[in-house]
């Protein structure tokens, strides 16, 4: 079930919304809720994308382990190579250790 919200938007805007909407062959009501739903999941994703980047500098201070990035890269390479590279080795942190 929707519920009914009220956008106040400028007029400018409102032109540009039902220009864009119509290229697209799409209604401005279509053409908003995508643009609102794109938004809503774009932060979504940058606030786990934040959180798990907090949980690994907290496993970092607590283990004080971490991968080179060069080490990192270069198994990258390989692998997108369709070798078989060991995988690069964690070290101390000079930071936390």
């Amino acid at each position: 079930m929707t519920s009914p919200t009220t956008l106040k938007l400028p007029p400018s805007l409102k032109a540009r919304i039902v220009a864009a909407a119509q290229e697209l062959d799409k209604t401005p009501h279509a053409f908003m809720i995508e643009a609102l739903v794109v938004q809503t999941e774009q932060a979504e994703r940058r606030r786990q994308f934040v959180a798990a980047a907090i949980a690994a500098e907290q496993g970092v201070a607590e283990h004080g382990l971490v991968h080179e990035a060069g080490d990192v890269f270069a198994w990258m390479r390989e692998k997108l190579a369709g070798k078989s590279p060991r995988r690069p080795r964690a070290r101390k942190s000079g930071k936390y250790a």
